[in-house]
């Protein structure tokens, strides 16, 4: 576990060094603050247009306000994580660093935990800015943070699912540009994959569609938190960390 928190600290500190986590953050702080905004806004006027008509029915703040928003965060995160995870071992690779590494007393498994680690702890660091402009809607109105924190749980467990899918496909290449692409598009098929049962009923098409990374991810955003779906995340996690580690085993026999 020692080996594991060092590398994630190595990797934590070359984020910070070079510009990929402060634009990161930026650019999640600013996209997701405008979608607040503007979807708080709507809110209130939709508030005051049902008040001014004589709507006596309160207006379900989860519904119209939360859950779209876990959804903002949610699609969000397809476009960054791949930028997360594009040079975890592509930039090894190219700076031929992964030779010293694999050549270190430290494991294969040891290796990818502790990339992965510090990948989800810059994820975490996006949520929790996020967890920010949620905490603004305390100052005006009184929302149930439960079904908060099952979405944030939700994402969690999806963004580790995307950045375990992305340390495999970092793993693969030495091109930066490239481990981002192939990132983005994989996580966008499996994003959409449910779609494949709207068209097709066979066996073959609902197991795709349960691979769908957006159908695990909607009962949490709703507030619900099933052992299915905790499933899911957690083996399609351990699936592609797994693969990762055989994919470096290839290489160290290649080397």
């Amino acid at each position: 576990m020692r080996n594991v928190l060092t590398l994630a600290r190595k990797e934590l500190r070359s984020y910070f060094v070079s510009p990929i986590a402060y634009v990161l953050i930026a650019v999640f702080a600013l996209v997701f603050g405008i979608f607040f905004s503007v979807s708080v806004e709507n809110f209130i006027r939709m508030a005051l247009a049902r008040g001014q008509m004589g709507g006596n029915m309160p207006m379900d703040h989860h519904e119209i306000l939360l859950r779209p928003l876990l959804g903002t965060i949610s699609t969000i995160s397809l476009f960054l994580i791949p930028m997360i995870t594009m040079r975890l071992f592509a930039e090894e690779k190219r700076s031929g660093t992964i030779e010293l590494l694999l050549t270190s007393p430290v494991r294969d498994v040891e290796i990818v935990l502790g990339k992965w680690l510090a990948a989800m702890v810059l994820y975490g660091a996006l949520l929790l800015i996020s967890l920010f402009d949620f905490a603004i809607l305390l100052f005006m109105s009184s929302p149930d943070w439960q079904p908060i924190l099952t979405g944030y749980l939700g994402l969690f467990l999806q963004g580790g699912a995307m950045i375990a899918l992305g340390v495999f496909l970092s793993s693969t290449t030495r091109n930066q540009i490239l481990a981002v692409a192939v990132t983005f598009f994989a996580s966008l098929a499996l994003w959409v994959a449910e779609a494949v049962s709207v068209f097709n009923t066979t066996a073959w098409a609902r197991g795709v569609s349960y691979l769908s990374l957006l159908s695990h991810f909607e009962p949490f955003a709703r507030g619900l938190i099933q052992t299915k779906d905790l499933l899911f995340f957690v083996t399609f996690t351990f699936f592609w960390l797994f693969l990762t580690v055989r994919s470096l085993e290839s290489l160290r026999w290649r080397s």
